[in-house]
């Protein structure tokens, strides 16, 4: 098999299968790993693919200027994000003022990249997204726009941004904004897949999904016009242990050379877990903000946000990947192993997260009994 970079580092940027005119780069996604394959048939060696790749030719990252925590001064934009709506309220200044934002979105079963024009539509933008998403077509999308002089915010994960950097040639990049989101690893589509099958659902039917609500992590779909708990509400389900364990990333997540505190975009947006504000505060929740950049400084001091100063050292030590890649547990290979011999979903996540899946078990039967506040 002949790859773009080496065999299974491929961060699944696309980048290299959307600069590539004849259509020879397929980028493979399975359960444990992401690479960008060439079929020799097609290829003309020209070498676009190689020069357009991340992990061949790594992008600038610089160190903040400022930081920054806060929130929304719009308390249901506060309410709807999963942190402090700092991605929101950005996004939102950044169309008032005329331009176009790129985010990724959940529709028909898909995360994928998205082109927002008004403000009406960036509900379909807000909220955490813990799995593995597709930027395909999305960057030649972004430079007709920057082509055609007009400004652009692109919203997403580091690794995209180093695509989208290196798919555009110099032309444009003054009227390009980029804000990249603080990454755990991203896991397969294929694993959530697997988790709602055992539970008789099917992603392609999910009208809307989401992972967490502030500091309560589940995977939640939209009925009619609320949104329900896949599991019981206010239990981790197997899906979110196994996620917030670091058990299923793809491979190339635990070597990531965007976890560090030298960013590759303009601004970068997490939660600002530890925060020294005011506990009714952290319960409404509390967005960090690291400014790269002066761009990025304008585009914080355009939004509607609450900007308080923060402790760079404590926000680092809350944000792991502030500082390094998540590691690759121990138990990862024997869930993919069990996985494969045809086990299910949830059975590897208790083989593999005994102890946690066990607490979990007795909180629920604490919350059934009111013993426990959900």
């Amino acid at each position: 098999m002949k790859t773009v970079c080496k065999q299974n580092l491929c961060t699944g940027c696309m980048a290299c299968a959307d600069i590539c005119s004849h259509k020879a780069i397929n980028v493979a996604v399975d359960i444990m790993t992401c690479n960008a394959v060439i079929d020799e048939k097609l290829c003309v060696d020209c070498g676009v693919c190689y020069k357009v790749c991340q992990i061949n030719h790594p992008v600038l990252c610089v160190s903040p200027i400022r930081w920054y925590q806060g929130w929304s001064n719009d308390e249901k934009v506060r309410e709807n994000s999963a942190s402090g709506g700092f991605a929101t309220e950005i996004a939102k200044a950044f169309i008032l003022q005329g331009g176009t934002v790129f985010a990724c979105i959940f529709e028909k079963g898909v995360f994928a990249y998205w082109a927002f024009h008004s403000i009406e539509d960036l509900k379909n933008m807000a909220g955490s997204k813990y799995v593995k998403s597709n930027p395909s077509g999305i960057y030649k999308k972004v430079r007709t726009e920057l082509l055609a002089g007009q400004e652009v915010l692109f919203i997403g994960l580091p690794c995209h941004i180093a695509g989208l950097k290196n798919f555009l040639n110099e032309k444009g990049k003054e009227n390009l904004y980029c804000v990249d989101l603080i990454c755990h690893g991203s896991p397969a589509p294929q694993l959530l897949e697997m988790f709602l099958e055992q539970r008789k659902i099917c992603l392609q039917d999910i009208q809307e999904i989401r992972f967490r609500r502030k500091d309560h992590f589940q995977v939640e779909q939209k009925t009619l016009s609320e949104f329900n708990s896949v599991g019981f509400k206010g239990v981790l389900d197997t899906y979110m242990i196994g996620f917030l364990e670091g058990l299923f990333y793809t491979e190339n997540c635990y070597a990531c050379s965007y976890a560090r505190l030298e960013r590759v975009s303009d601004i970068t947006l997490g939660d600002s877990w530890g925060s020294d504000l005011p506990l009714e505060e952290q319960r409404k929740g509390i967005s960090l903000a690291l400014c790269q950049t002066p761009k990025g400084e304008h585009l914080l001091k355009m939004a509607n946000l609450q900007l308080y100063p923060v402790d760079l050292e404590k926000a680092k030590m809350h944000n792991h990947q502030l500082m390094a890649p998540s590691e690759m547990t121990v138990q990862r290979q024997r869930f993919f192993e069990g996985i494969s011999k045809g086990n299910s979903f949830d059975a590897m996540i208790w083989r593999t997260c005994f102890v946690k899946c066990a607490k979990q078990i007795i909180k629920k039967v604490l919350i059934k009994s009111n013993l426990y506040r959900k």
